[in-house]
């Protein structure tokens, strides 16, 4: 079973808000351009079993992918795609409503927040009660850490560091670090050993075969990897891309004497049951998936 964490399904820089936009097509507006880029997002989400859906909401940027729009495309999908609520803790009271709603009317099993693109400390009193919060309804939290989204994000939030208090505090909540926490994926490794119920997926990072080939060995001989989770952070990239990336790494090592990374950790990371390990119920696919067509790459 193969499980796309960490998706979105808006491609053009105004619905980033504010600043400039890194990442995306610049695709235009309106209910076509809405239409032509849920097309493309299932697109890519072919290869995979189950793909998540993150909603975004930032006040400070004045930026919304609404829950209501990501529940909707994600119903009309069937069994194959999940929609996680982006809340903004930065008003905790809206936030704390949103979450409930998004839970018990709209059924999104988890949350998505984003501290540098919401100007708010993660550890914060305010968004510590929507965490707690989360955590009393068995919602995972999805943390954008890493590459961030426009100019007028805020990179003293965005450090996975930040979210050791929180795991602290909260030990049940189940934790997800987006992007390995990209560019400090050695903090977000420590807090893998460290706690638990926190977790990382690998988009953004993936498409970088040098950088993915250096943080997938560090969190191997950190023995962490059995934590990763596959993400494809689409429209970074589809999953058929980032599949082979990572089913080609060791390919970076071939007539060095470099260590290689062990294929069934690869193979891991691909197909690892992220839904029970985040807790989130969801009807399967019955028809089982083709096996990567990479998998043939060896590594002695």
């Amino acid at each position: 079973m193969i499980v796309d964490c960490l998706t979105h399904t808006w491609e053009h820089g105004a619905a980033l808000g504010r600043g400039v936009a890194f990442g995306g097509q610049q695709n235009g507006h309106g209910p076509d351009a809405h239409r032509a880029a849920a097309a493309r997002h299932r697109a890519a989400a072919e290869p995979v079993d189950v793909t998540l859906v993150l909603g975004f909401k930032s006040q400070y940027l004045g930026a919304e992918i609404s829950n209501s729009q990501v529940a909707a495309y994600v119903r009309s999908q069937g069994n194959r795609m999940i929609g996680i609520a982006g809340v903004d803790p930065s008003d905790p009271k809206e936030a704390l409503a949103e979450l409930r709603r998004a839970r018990n009317e709209w059924g999104m099993p988890g949350v998505a927040v984003a501290p540098a693109a919401q100007d708010f400390h993660p550890s914060s009193s305010q968004a510590m009660r929507v965490y707690a919060e989360a955590a009393a309804l068995g919602m995972p939290v999805f943390f954008h850490t890493g590459p961030q989204l426009t100019s007028l994000t805020k990179l003293e939030y965005a450090q996975p560091v930040l979210l050791d208090e929180v795991a602290r505090e909260l030990p049940d909540l189940r934790i997800v670090i987006a992007h390995l926490g990209s560019p400090w994926v050695h903090e977000t490794l420590l807090l893998l050993r460290k706690h638990p119920h926190v977790y990382a997926e690998i988009s953004g990072v993936i498409q970088h075969p040098w950088r993915a080939y250096e943080a997938l060995l560090s969190a191997h001989q950190s023995g962490v990897v059995d934590k990763l989770l596959f993400g494809s952070g689409f429209p970074d990239a589809p999953a058929s891309l980032c599949i082979e990336s990572l089913y080609s790494l060791n390919h970076l090592s071939q007539g060095t004497n470099l260590p290689t990374l062990p294929r069934e950790q690869l193979r891991g990371i691909v197909e690892r049951d992220a839904l029970t390990l985040l807790g989130i119920t969801h009807e399967r696919p019955k028809t089982p998936r083709p096996e990567p067509i990479h998998e043939e790459i060896h590594d002695e």
